[in-house]
Formats: structure tokens, C-alpha cells, sequence
């Protein structure tokens, strides 16, 4: 039977975070089914959830297909007019889950919004992971309302307007499940990172909004499965970021802007070795050799993605580069960058 609201917890491993979470979800979530996804957990996530939140339904995947594949397979079970993706080191408050499903019933052109993320360690400041609403620069590099690379801001109430965003974070995602099923979920070969993006430029591609809704309130630790500065998250990102690009630029930008970042991902290779970070120096040169060889199995995605784009410009992207304007002009926040919504 099919429920209107499913919320969503994919699981790798992460007992301690189930245990200091999941309460919270359970309290503030008294309308909507609860589904904890397991990608094969090795500790005792399963029995754990199962003892103490009885309420909770589990679903085990039987084996780690990272967050992009697990949640595809999790949701193909699941029957639900609204899915909302949370990550299990995310706490939520009274009344978050209202807010996001109020707006996907009274805007049937927003395909997927997003609540406003504090970070659970520093609750006065954004999160990195989504903040309030992701853009991406001309070149590709994401930043949010709230957080530009390392800059991230005080929550003072300056980004608590509704805003049509281009991407929405995987960390607490709300998205109609037609249009998730529509646009293909996610790419399983991103395995993790970048994979919320890609999703959200095929649907904004596709003539649907994306939106943030900052009455909605969460608090996300964030990093709690790769750590910042580990070469695993630097290759995903880099690797990843290319593929995203690749399979959804137009051509008229497509060979351009790969060119300019060439360039700019063998600067931030040298800025790794230069500091010292022989591993995140490997990683970038790994994620461009490894983009170089995966591109040709990407050719059917991005034909099919240009395809169905419903014009021929980049659907939402900002015209300018973020690194020249934050290292180089000094524009250290989001409010500066005159950036009113898409």
C-alpha cells in the first residue's frame, strides 16, 4: 500500500549515529512511514534498530552499494507519493517534515526542496553539506546559500526565504517519487558525492523547480562517513564532479568549460603536493585519469539527458567562477554574490 510521505535513512555501519538520531526522527515524524535502508551493515545497525525503535521498518539490502545505488534500490521498494532521502546523523525539529511537504502540495512545478541544514556541532552556523540551497558556478564547483568552500557562515536569519535553488542536498531531500523515478534516480556509478547534483540538473533540465524551505529546520554533523580531507572524498568529488558535467552540459559550453578545468584541477593537484597532501594530490590526478576512462560509458547518459533538456543553455547555472570571485575579489559570502533564486 502505497504511503504518502516515506522517510528514508540509508545505513552503512552507523549504529552510534541510528542510536543518537534516530529518536529524534521518530518524535518529530508522527506522519509519515520511517524506513531505515541497510547497505550490508558489518555492526549490529539492523538488531539495534530493530530492539529500539520497533515503529521503525528496516529494509536490508543485503550488501554496500554506496549511497547512490543503495538508495535506488531502497526506494524501488518503497511505494510513496513524496520521498524524503535524510542522512542518519541528522537531527530533526518539531514540525520539519510540514513545511517541505506543504510546498510539493501546493506547487506542482517543484519537483524537490530542501529544509534548512545548522550544523549538529556548531548550532549557530550553517552546515557545509547543503546549508541553505546549492548552486553551481560556471565551471561546476557547488556552494550554498550559507557556505562558499570553507567559508561557512552564522545562521542570523539571512537566508530564511523560500528560494528556487539548483540543487538540493542529498543530506535531508525531499522529492516527488514520479519524477525521482522519471528522472532515472540517481547514478549508481557516482557510488557517493556529487550524485544529489546530478540528479537535481536532469530534473531542473527537465522543466521542474528545486526549491529551499529554511522554515524547515534540521541539524546534519556531516563528514561522518569520509572525513574531509580523506583521498577517498577528494577523488569521488573530483571524479565525480567531471562525470556530472559531462553528462549534462550542452554542447555549446560542454568542451569549453572542460578545458578551463583541466587547467583548474591540475592547479589544485599542485596546491595538494605543494602542502604537503601527497594522497589528495594522487586522488585528483586518479579522478582525471579515471574520468578520461569512464567518459565513453557516459555517452548514452548524456545523450539521453540532452535529449530531454528543455533548452539548450545550462539550466540554472551561475555565469561566473566562484574561485576567482571568492580567492580573488575576496567574496567570502553568499550575500555578496547578489544571487536572488533561479
Amino acid at each position: 500500500m502505497e504511503s504518502r510521505t516515506a522517510v528514508v535513512i540509508l545505513n552503512y555501519n552507523g549504529e552510534s549515529m541510528l542510536t543518537r538520531f534516530l529518536p529524534s526522527v521518530v518524535e518529530h515524524t508522527p506522519d509519515a512511514r520511517i524506513v531505515v535502508a541497510d547497505n550490508g551493515s558489518t555492526d549490529n545497525s539492523v538488531s539495534a534498530v530493530r530492539t529500539a525503535f520497533p515503529t521503525v521498518e528496516v529494509l536490508e539490502l543485503g550488501e554496500n552499494y554506496g549511497f547512490a545505488e543503495g538508495y535506488n534500490r531502497a526506494l524501488a521498494q518503497i511505494d510513496a507519493t513524496y520521498y524524503v532521502l535524510l542522512n542518519s546523523d541528522v537531527e530533526v525539529t518539531p514540525r520539519w517534515l510540514s513545511p517541505l511537504v506543504e510546498l510539493l502540495d501546493n506547487n506542482s512545478a517543484v519537483a524537490a526542496c530542501q529544509p534548512k541544514i545548522l550544523a549538529c556541532n556548531n548550532r549557530t552556523h550553517f552546515e557545509y553539506a547543503g546549508a541553505s540551497g546549492g548552486f553551481i558556478d560556471a565551471y561546476g564547483y557547488p556552494f550554498c546559500r550559507g557556505r562558499i568552500f570553507d567559508t561557512v557562515e552564522e545562521d542570523k536569519g539571512q537566508y530564511d526565504a523560500p528560494c528556487h535553488i539548483f540543487w538540493a542536498t542529498g543530506a535531508a531531500l525531499a522529492v516527488r517519487s514520479d519524477v525521482f523515478r522519471s528522472a532515472g534516480g540517481f547514478d549508481g556509478r557516482f557510488f557517493a558525492h556529487m550524485e544529489e547534483i546530478d540528479l537535481c540538473w536532469r530534473i531542473r533540465a527537465r522543466g521542474c523547480g528545486i526549491m529551499a524551505v529554511p522554515s524547515s529546520v534540521v541539524y546534519h554533523v556531516g563528514g561522518a562517513t569520509l572525513q574531509k580531507s580523506n583521498p577517498r572524498k577528494t577523488y569521488l568529488n573530483f571524479r565525480n564532479n567531471l562525470l556530472l558535467l559531462y553528462k549534462n552540459l550542452p554542447a555549446a559550453h560542454l568542451h569549453r568549460v572542460m578545458r578551463v578545468r583541466c587547467l583548474l584541477d591540475l592547479l589544485a593537484a599542485i596546491k595538494f603536493l605543494v602542502a604537503g597532501e601527497w594522497g589528495n594530490f594522487k586522488a585528483v590526478l586518479r579522478a582525471r585519469r579515471d574520468f578520461a576512462r569512464m567518459k565513453k560509458d557516459f555517452a548514452p547518459s548524456r545523450d539521453e539527458n540532452q535529449s530531454l533538456a528543455t533548452n539548450e543553455k545550462p539550466a540554472g547555472m551561475c555565469g561566473f567562477s566562484i574561485l576567482w570571485r571568492y580567492y580573488a575579489r575576496g567574496k567570502r559570502y553568499f550575500s555578496q554574490y547578489m544571487i536572488n533564486g533561479l
